[in-house]
């Protein structure tokens, strides 16, 4: 799998996973199997290669894309295995190559983390299980700081980027196949305006709906940074096909995140590209313009205009709902209420299930990551988030060279703010925004030595 992204390999990279798709679906205990054999060739790859490709990015990277997939289908051991693998993967991958002198802030941050659970200890009463507690909240931020020790300055090059792209994009494209086995058609009657479970497997429409966001942006990406007719037509094709299951999950989030991070890369690199490149891309974007809009009306049509009501924040009378953002305010609210009044250390990492119980009367888990660091860490809280969110930026205005970077960190700050962090995937992507691609396309510069 690990080979470069050349035509017949992608395409042959392609129809295994529809085949993997096609297997799940015939025989769902497939998906354990498939997900076990997957851990394991990539275990073996790394330490035999002593990660000198980064084949750890790569396996993280096909594991951030496949954890929703194997979720849905009954493949993982237990809930956060897809991020204990990216974790694992990338800790593997930083002993055999080590990390930049330069990751002293994302080191602090994880120190950071540190004393939130300190408090939980103390906070917490005997009916919650302590370590299913941590190990739930603070999984998703642990990742951000693995990911972002691994590919901070970590030089990569162009052609190893895309095998990482396509090793993200590959698993995505896989649940995507099985959706469309799962739910060939849809009928009005099965149609939820809150989330529609029926075109989702069954799942979550919130993290499908990020994946699949998810890959429609991969795709996109693929239109302008892949030189080659045939893969751009294929890849064409599978964005109508993303772009579709994406917005009848009924759920805006993966989906507005998707169509901003394409509006993000577009912008970078066009202003990028020679005079000779932009007319090329001009009329790749006016046809990407075309396809987006005609996916929008065949979605209108099949889910019989009810996407529309969705969008505008209508029920399915046309009447506008009184609460547009379905319920995320007032958690904000909460979690900030909770900051307000525990600024210093927080209510402890997990208590706000408890807190929002205590001060609503119900058991929800936060959707906002931001407000969760605020109201669970307190002032280590504050100074963990800008750490996150200020050092990428000094690292962009040094090194412009990674055209992924605002759409990655856009992905990142949007799909926390609607989804927190229940999958790999957004502290995966935050990661990958970090790294520093070198283009082989460049002709090497030579200097005449100096006589003295």
């Amino acid at each position: 799998m690990i080979n470069q992204p050349k035509s017949f390999s992608y395409i042959e990279i392609l129809l295994l996973h529809i085949v993997m798709a096609v297997a799940i679906y015939l025989y769902r205990p497939m998906s354990g199997m498939i997900l076990f054999g997957v851990l394991l060739y990539f275990t073996f790859i790394i330490i035999q290669n002593e990660n000198r490709n980064n084949e750890a990015l790569m396996a993280a990277a096909y594991i951030a894309g496949a954890e929703v997939f194997f979720r849905m289908t009954d493949g993982m051991v237990f809930y956060e295995t897809g991020k204990y693998s990216v974790i694992i993967f990338m800790v593997i991958g930083m002993f055999f190559k080590g990390t930049s002198s330069k990751t002293v802030p994302f080191w602090t941050y994880l120190l950071f983390l540190i004393p939130g659970i300190i408090v939980a200890s103390f906070a917490g009463t005997y009916e919650i299980e302590f370590r299913k507690l941590i190990a739930f909240n603070l999984s998703g931020p642990v990742t951000i700081g693995v990911s972002a020790l691994y590919c901070y300055y970590k030089k990569i090059k162009r052609k190893d980027f895309e095998r990482v792209v396509v090793m993200l994009l590959m698993p995505l494209l896989a649940q995507m196949f099985y959706l469309y086995l799962y739910t060939p058609s849809l009928k009005e009657g099965i149609i939820s305006l809150s989330g529609n479970y029926a075109a989702t497997g069954g799942y979550g429409p919130n993290q499908i709906s990020t994946v699949l966001g998810m890959g429609a942006f991969l795709l996109v990406t693929r239109l302008f940074v892949i030189k080659n007719r045939l893969v751009n037509i294929l890849d064409f094709i599978l964005l109508g096909m993303m772009g579709y299951r994406a917005v009848i999950t009924f759920s805006r989030g993966g989906v507005i995140t998707a169509i901003i991070c394409m509006i993000a890369f577009i912008i970078i690199f066009y202003y990028k590209q020679n005079s000779r490149e932009v007319g090329r891309m001009n009329s790749k974007i006016f046809m990407l313009f075309a396809a987006l809009i005609l996916i929008w009306f065949y979605s209108s049509f099949k889910t019989f205009g009810l996407i529309e009501n969705r969008y505008k924040s209508e029920n399915a009378a046309g009447e506008l709902k009184s609460d547009i953002t379905t319920g995320r305010v007032e958690l904000i609210e909460t979690e900030l209420h909770a900051f307000y009044y525990n600024p210093l250390l927080g209510i402890g990492v997990g208590m706000g299930r408890e807190y929002r119980e205590k001060n609503l009367g119900i058991e929800i888990n936060t959707h906002n990551e931001i407000s969760r660091l605020l109201s669970e860490h307190g002032m280590f809280g504050v100074i963990a988030l800008l750490i996150l969110i200020f050092v990428p930026i000094v690292f962009w205005t040094k090194f412009k060279n990674n055209y992924y970077f605002l759409a990655f960190m856009a992905f990142w700050f949007l799909t926390i703010n609607h989804s927190a962090m229940r999958i790999a995937l957004p502290a995966f992507v935050y990661g990958l925004a970090l790294l520093y691609i070198v283009d082989e396309k460049k002709p090497p510069v030579h200097r005449k030595r100096l006589s003295y």
